[in-house]
């Protein structure tokens, strides 16, 4: 692949917010808390240490930075962490940003969420704007489901699957694909999903934060799980895209489609449409990348001039591409920060 070199830009505006390689920027994921009720292996350690909430942005910082991105030519907005409905207000928060809906600026604002609070939310998150959410689960069957997130009691996620079906959410399942853990549990998933309306997104296991478990063991690329669905089901191309890396096929079998998230056996940086900020109000410009830039120090003391040249800088040094790999068993995480800082 071709390294490109960004060239420096004049500041964007609305309909140009690009990139240094020439990408538009138009989707922003937003974590609003590091704290998550669940600890699945593969994403935190038993024990976790989290950030205080005076170093967090607060919920009008949080819509004043969603107003900016918006200003800007952001489209869509996802609410992140974390498990963003751990967050105090945060339907409180969506209905700010959701304001936005009305008037067109923004087209979209979802949640991805695990679902364990989802029951007492679903209701109100519509009332907010939300017409979509990707819930996060791993396995369905009760056990195993404890084990992968350690604390997790499934019959209290599926009540809240069918509270925002109730509600009237459009719903995608998540599912981490986990070798020698939940594999045998993708095509029943699939089938699930269909007969519930859902789809379904198979992601593999991503590099970032120290975690109690070696991830060598549990890697699963995903090229080798589609052969396998291959056997069973009709797997079509199909050109759905939901403003995330994920690459769509449609299935005969269910009606339904299925996504495929694969940070490393398939890169996808080359159409990438997004940037993330951090439950601390750092821009990250890549998950891959360390790299961020402080938009709560030009915030809190700049303004909204200062979070507009903050803005510039990220687009500048947006890196082309992430390097993730799953290294040798006992090797470091290709990031040393935590999904669930930077949120998904």
């Amino acid at each position: 692949m071709t390294t490109l070199v960004p060239s420096p830009a004049a500041p964007t505006t609305a309909a140009t917010m690009r990139d240094g390689f020439g990408r538009r920027i138009d989707y922003l994921r937003i974590s609003v808390t590091d704290r998550c009720d669940l600890r699945c292996r593969y994403c935190m350690s038993e024990a976790m240490s989290f950030l205080p909430r005076r170093a967090l942005l607060s919920l009008e910082e949080i819509a004043d930075v969603a107003d900016a991105f918006i200003a800007r030519g952001v489209k869509r907005i996802r609410l992140t962490g974390g498990e963003p409905l751990a967050r105090r207000g945060l339907t409180d928060l969506a209905r700010m940003i959701g304001r936005n809906l009305a008037t067109g600026a923004l087209e979209e604002l979802t949640l991805t969420t695990n679902a364990t609070r989802l029951a007492d939310h679903a209701e109100a998150l519509v009332a907010a704007g939300v017409r979509r959410i990707n819930v996060s689960l791993d396995s369905r069957d009760p056990d195993r489901f404890r084990h992968i997130t350690r604390t997790g009691e499934l019959a209290q996620v599926l009540a809240g699957i069918a509270a925002a079906k109730a509600a009237g959410l459009a719903i995608k399942i998540n599912m981490v694909a986990l070798k020698g853990l939940n594999e045998d549990e993708i095509a029943p998933m699939l089938l699930w999903c269909g007969e519930q309306g859902f789809d379904l997104t198979l992601i593999e296991t991503m590099p970032l934060g120290a975690v109690d478990e070696d991830r060598t063991d549990r890697y699963l690329p995903l090229d080798g799980v589609r052969r396998d669905l291959e056997q069973r089901f009709t797997l079509s191309p199909d050109p759905h895209r939901s403003g995330g890396p994920a690459r769509y096929v449609r299935v005969a079998e269910t009606g339904g489609r299925l996504g495929l998230i694969t940070p490393l056996t398939h890169n996808f940086c080359e159409g990438c449409n997004r940037m993330r900020v951090t439950v601390q109000g750092r821009l990250t410009m890549c998950l891959g990348h360390a790299d961020d830039v402080d938009l709560k120090q030009a915030l809190r003391h700049g303004g909204r001039a200062a979070l507009d040249a903050a803005i510039d800088e990220a687009l500048f040094r947006k890196p082309e591409r992430h390097h993730f790999e799953i290294a040798g068993r006992g090797a470091a995480p290709a990031v040393a920060r935590h999904m669930s800082v930077t949120g998904g």
